[in-house]
């Protein structure tokens, strides 16, 4: 491809891959991802490398698993030395932007006192002697991006540039923001109750701000410069409340639940997962009643809807302003969500799908055959590629970058000769507040296998084909025993073929 080829990185927060009409969803419509899906390539078996935001965001970045790059779980700092995409990019002449949630810094308060964070909430929201620690003092550039306009934080609890460009259109309702931002569990809840209208929503501050730049580029602006646009929407990530008419676009009445709700009983045996239920009641494995999670489902369908239009109306200016023809254009998410799977909702150390699958569809400029693919892909292949589809020489790439190039798959992704993948891998360390825990999930085309640190003679084996809804650990069963041993087997080398080799030996025999 041109080595002007633009880009759209558009994500989400947290998900599911079945929370788009055209992967199967019977309710939700998203009528603008189903285009981009009949115009591109829409993969069915894509996962993230890591179920939470920051170790998959900096993947995403880098192109290194999570031990590598060193976000092993929320609340750590992907290190400046770490080379990103975006420096590449930038280095080679685009210009690299980023509006929307990064999250490449932890976003609570530390442990101890004294770490800093661009991104930490309080910081933004309550000055210091008169003074906000970061607002005047955001570092450009930002691991590579040479523009950034971030918003900070999930639904009606949201800070970073947005809080002050809602404080300009309504003082009321950004001081109605910062009061909330007082109790941490408005940001852990379920539901956060607001006012803000659709226009004042954190999606259309999104959007504005990627249309204006679309706009500027345009005019001339940065010359001859391709450009590199990171999208980042905060939502559907919980506390979910949506604005406008998408707060009733779904009766929670019409929900169906997952055919595995009433499984929590036997979670509640799990000799790994057990103790974990509830202990963080607002962010991971949280148990969940029929009425909340019909509640929950239909207000995350309502908040989808919401960014699938926001995508339409980038997508319609990408296209009034000349750009679709040379820009690439990706969406996905950075994990999904339980969202009533085993009977509970968000995230956590866990084995189930809803977490792990994600969207992943592609538009790329000169591949001519659009189609849907069943081929394995994950989260750390988009650096690779997108880095290869620019034209970029691998001496001028970030060193050591350990995902496939799926190039072969976006040319011919109904060939089902092309195999880049026999599995992924999924690293899951989880180190917050009470949890210490590590998971390694491996996912082939019909299998899932997950082994528990500490827990000998045990994991969750999954038939993909035959109990979708995972229902049934066959990990006993001796029908499995040799696809057991083979997945252990494989597993065992994909974590010795991934294992960090940093730092790099400096001195001969």
């Amino acid at each position: 491809m041109s080595e002007k080829t633009n880009v759209l990185f558009i994500i989400s927060d947290q998900q599911r891959y079945d929370h788009m009409s055209c992967s199967g969803n019977k309710i939700l419509r998203t009528p603008n991802l189903d285009r981009l899906s009949r115009e591109g390539v829409h993969f069915t078996n894509a996962f993230c490398t890591n179920p939470m935001c920051m170790p998959n965001r900096a993947t995403l970045l880098t192109g290194l698993y999570p031990n590598v790059h060193g976000v092993r779980s929320n609340g750590m700092i992907l290190s400046s030395d770490v080379p990103t995409i975006t420096q590449t990019l930038a280095k080679s002449g685009w210009q690299t932007v980023a509006f929307g949630k990064l999250h490449h810094q932890f976003n609570v308060a530390p442990y101890k006192a004294g770490y800093k964070s661009t991104e930490h909430f309080h910081d933004w929201v309550f000055p210091k002697k008169g003074v906000y620690p970061v607002r005047e003092n955001f570092p450009i550039p930002y691991y590579g991006y040479q523009e950034v306009e971030m918003a900070l934080g999930h639904g009606a609890c949201l800070c970073g540039h947005y809080l002050d460009w809602l404080e300009e259109r309504s003082p009321e309702l950004a001081s109605k923001m910062r009061e909330r931002w007082k109790s941490t569990d408005n940001f852990f809840s379920v539901f956060t109750e607001h006012e803000i209208p659709v226009e004042l929503y954190s999606s259309a501050y999104v959007v504005e701000r990627t249309i204006a730049f679309l706009e500027r580029h345009a005019n001339g602006d940065y010359g001859e410069k391709p450009f590199y646009i990171h999208c980042g929407f905060p939502d559907p990530h919980q506390p979910v409340w949506p604005p406008g008419k998408y707060k009733t676009m779904y009766n929670p009445e019409d929900i169906e639940l997952p055919k595995s709700f009433k499984n929590l009983d036997n979670l509640r045996n799990h000799p790994y997962l057990a103790p974990y239920i509830n202990v963080m009641p607002g962010a991971m494995l949280r148990e969940t009643t029929e009425e909340e999670a019909r509640l929950f489902i239909a207000y995350t369908y309502g908040i989808v809807s919401l960014i699938d239009e926001s995508v339409g109306q980038i997508l319609l200016a990408l296209e009034k302003l000349g750009h679709a023809d040379n820009t690439i254009v990706v969406y996905t998410s950075d994990h999904g969500d339980l969202m009533g799977d085993q009977g509970m909702l968000f995230k956590g150390p866990s084995t189930y799908m809803g977490v792990l699958h994600i969207p992943m569809i592609w538009r790329v400029p000169g591949i001519v055959n659009p189609g849907t693919t069943d081929a394995l892909m994950s989260s750390i292949d988009y650096p690779k590629t997108i880095l290869n589809l620019l034209g970029i020489k691998e001496k001028q790439q970030p060193p050591d970058m350990q995902g496939y190039d799926i190039t072969p798959i976006l040319r011919e992704p109904e060939n089902s000769k092309i195999k880049l993948r026999d599995c992924c891998l999924i690293e899951e360390d989880e180190e917050i507040g009470p949890l210490n825990v590590r998971l390694r999930h491996l996912i082939t085309k019909n299998h899932k296998l997950t082994i528990y640190e500490g827990i000998k003679d045990f994991g969750d084996l999954f038939d993909r084909k035959n109990d979708p809804n995972e229902l049934h650990n066959l990990w006993f069963d001796p029908d499995y025993n040799n696809i057991r041993f083979f997945l252990v087997n494989r597993l065992l080398q994909e974590c010795l073929k991934t294992q960090t080799r940093y730092p790099k030996r400096i001195a001969g025999t």
